[in-house]
């Protein structure tokens, strides 16, 4: 029952965190930057997540006040790059 309980609190904060965060990032981003991640958001979902969260870290330490959707783009390619595996085979 305590588990439970402790699981529902912290599912609770977590849900608050994020209401923050997209709070946040929807207010640095522009119109078609918040176009583009809504449609992102329909096909991955995880990938928004994270970027979100990584906008939020930014935005916090002072780094970025505004995000157009060409520097969006340039975000999400960066991200992609570091996501990329390889396989190499011998």
């Amino acid at each position: 029952m305590n588990e439970e309980y402790i699981d529902a609190s912290a599912a609770i904060e977590l849900e608050k965190q994020l209401k923050e965060i997209r709070r946040v990032v929807g207010n640095i981003l522009d119109k078609k930057a918040r176009e583009r991640l809504s449609n992102l958001r329909i096909i991955k979902p995880e990938i928004v997540t994270e970027l979100e969260i990584y906008l939020y870290q930014l935005y916090k330490a002072g780094q970025i006040k505004q995000i157009t959707d060409e520097q969006l783009v340039a975000i999400l390619s960066e991200l992609s790059k570091k996501k990329e595996m390889k396989i190499i085979r011998r």
